[in-house]
């Protein structure tokens, strides 16, 4: 009988590249991670590793273990879930990946509602970039990702992950409030001459808001990068510079900046995704329930209008 947890080190290479790596996601020591991949081969009879300079290549029988193994690891995880489904509360720990927006605008009334609703759910939450989130969390780093999509910009898909749409934000032109001496800003034109703030290279929305300057006719000069919302929003308001922004951002909080509505009124969506073989776990169901009832509650209190 093949050793379950060796398998799943093999499977942690095919995807994280490096032993070291595979150590760092599952806290072993790479010592130990090479050990137990040695001890697999053995279990097998078969060559499943290769040296090609510093780093170790699967064998085309290792890559044979590695499919098995991921439909193991998802009828393990869907036994898990059907259990879980058998008890009359709800428990465990369901491990979230979102992005900025999304989690100052819904986790902090998702988590309220969670411990008020299911205190034996406990959540844990990190900041990622939606691509990054969906990647780690097919590769079982988290139990739900919160993601998004720009128009014109598809997210990464994995066969293993399902989709549900949780909301939609408009985008809009923020720019500085009017102030003497600063000329009026209508259209998105106007800010070809001004400085830009944008989220750095690689990011959906740094894409997004390129194009559609550059089919506005002209190239955004760029002069600030960052990823903390927070604090494109205060370079905004104070007159520092200008950018495309979703609603969400917006939300629970008044601006001095301009909102200005886009040609075609772009939106974007907010999206949930889980690993199909868990999707049915109680708890996980809860925490998709939770969000989209912020989400709608959150939907109502903006209106749809710019301060949200």
């Amino acid at each position: 009988m093949l050793d379950v947890r060796r398998l799943r080190l093999l499977r942690e290479l095919k995807i994280r590249g490096t032993l070291a790596e595979v150590a760092e996601a599952l806290q072993y020591s790479p010592s130990s991670v090479s050990q137990q991949l040695a001890l697999l081969e053995k279990e097998v009879g078969v060559e499943l590793l290769r040296k090609t300079g510093r780093r170790v290549q699967l064998t085309p029988q290792a890559e044979v273990l590695v499919a098995h193994t991921a439909q193991l690891l998802e009828t393990m995880e869907q036994a898990e879930a059907d259990l879980a489904a058998s008890l009359t509360t709800v428990t465990g720990t369901v491990r979230i990946a979102v992005f900025q927006s999304a989690a100052l605008a819904l986790m902090p009334d998702t988590l309220s509602r969670m411990t008020a609703e299911y205190p034996e759910v406990r959540i844990e939450m990190i900041q990622r970039e939606p691509e990054t989130a969906l990647h780690e969390t097919w590769a079982r780093d988290f139990d739900l990702v919160i993601a998004e999509q720009y128009p014109g910009h598809a997210a990464p898909r994995y066969p293993e992950l399902d989709r549900i749409k949780l909301t939609t934000d408009a985008i809009r032109l923020a720019v500085p409030p009017a102030a003497p001496g600063r000329p009026p800003i209508t259209s998105l034109e106007d800010t070809a001459a001004l400085p830009w703030v944008m989220e750095p290279r690689g990011a959906a929305s740094r894409h997004w808001a390129e194009q559609a300057c550059r089919s506005a006719g002209f190239e955004p000069d760029v002069r600030f990068e960052t990823a903390d919302l927070q604090a494109q929003i205060r370079l905004i308001e104070s007159g520092n510079a200008v950018a495309l922004m979703p609603d969400l951002v917006w939300t629970g909080r008044g601006t001095t900046a301009q909102l200005l509505d886009l040609p075609g009124n772009p939106h974007r969506t907010v999206f949930t995704s889980v690993r199909r073989s868990s999707a049915q776990r109680p708890a996980i169901l809860a925490a998709r329930e939770t969000l989209a009832a912020t989400a709608t509650s959150v939907a109502r209190t903006d209106d749809g209008g710019a301060s949200g």
